[in-house]
């Protein structure tokens, strides 16, 4: 693996152990912080770079044949996790939203703080574009997908406690409703209609926007430390070993299989997407847990856990499609 690779996991590593000795020591009081920490970046910082990240893309450049390669087996993990976790809900094991926590987890990689300097490190700037272009929907193809699943679920649930109305109609429109007026589709869907109409940003609202996501990324970080500290990983760490397994080794195949066969790639689009799937659990994967308030100690762990194993299976990754040509 390169030093700059090396560098970028290192820096990681320190952030995550501040927000754990912020929260072993209590700095930030004790009722819960980094609860209130998740919900700021989940309600504030994390739209406000959706929204901006959307209403730039450009959309006629997309390369929809290597990003389709991505996303269809990352789907296909995702809804599989989602699916196989769901009975488990039914049986009473797990709460309602746990599965789409674990779908999330096994399936959302650490694109940024991560990927893009391991991608520039190896494959330059032509890797880089291929990257850019997974990064852009990454959040938002996922993220829709788990929340519209998650809220259907408590829809469900509230019907079956008699919480809400049974009638049909009225549970979907209400589900509906919390699917779209959400911290993470209404600023994707914003952002699109803003993108496709062709207006420019003005420069006031740019810089909001610029100043709002600048915090994502370390506060993040500095979240998963926090939470270590106060959530622990009692009782986690099966779950987290076998998330983390998902993410690291099962994930990255199924890539493998379906670009390569499936789609026909092969050279630099095939080593992008492949080293893509292949990367740790992002953070937006425990923000998601804390929406939704399950399985935090799980999510926390598998993290930090990926985190760890990615070291070793990275050059794996990096030479299994070398393999292919």
């Amino acid at each position: 693996m390169s030093l700059p690779v090396l560098f970028k996991l290192l820096v990681i590593f320190v952030v995550v152990a501040l927000g754990y000795l912020a929260g072993r020591l209590r700095w930030l009081g004790e009722n819960d912080p980094a609860r209130v920490l998740g919900n700021a970046a989940f309600y504030l910082f994390v739209p406000a770079l959706l929204f901006r990240t959307t209403s730039r893309l450009d959309l006629a450049s997309m390369p929809w044949g290597t990003l389709l390669a991505f996303f269809v087996p990352v789907l296909v993990l995702l809804l599989g996790v989602y699916a196989w976790q769901r009975p488990r809900v039914r049986a009473g094991r797990l709460a309602t939203a746990a599965p789409g926590v674990r779908a999330i987890s096994a399936s959302f990689g650490n694109t940024v703080q991560v990927g893009i300097p391991l991608v520039t490190a190896v494959f330059g700037e032509a890797g880089l574009e291929i990257h850019v272009a997974i990064v852009s929907l990454h959040a938002l193809t996922l993220l829709t997908v788990l929340t519209a699943l998650v809220e259907l679920d408590l829809a469900h649930e509230r019907v079956r406690q008699g919480h809400s109305s049974a009638h049909l109609g009225r549970t979907l429109a209400r589900t509906a409703r919390n699917t779209i007026v959400h911290p993470v589709t209404l600023p994707v869907l914003a952002g699109l209609a803003w993108n496709l109409s062709g207006l420019a940003m003005p420069a006031v609202l740019d810089e909001v926007l610029v100043q709002l996501g600048l915090p994502v990324v370390p506060l993040c970080l500095v979240l998963i430390g926090m939470s270590l500290a106060y959530y622990g990983v009692q009782g986690a760490v099966r779950g987290a070993v076998v998330i983390s397994v998902l993410k690291l080794l099962v994930l990255p195949a199924l890539v493998l299989v379906v670009g390569h066969w499936g789609f026909g790639l092969a050279g630099l689009p095939l080593a992008v997407v492949v080293m893509a799937a292949s990367l740790p659990i992002g953070s937006n994967a425990l923000i998601f847990a804390q929406r939704y308030a399950a399985l935090e100690a799980e999510a926390t762990a598998a993290i930090v856990l990926s985190t760890c194993g990615y070291m070793l299976t990275a050059p794996l990754w990096l030479w299994l499609p070398s393999r292919l040509g």
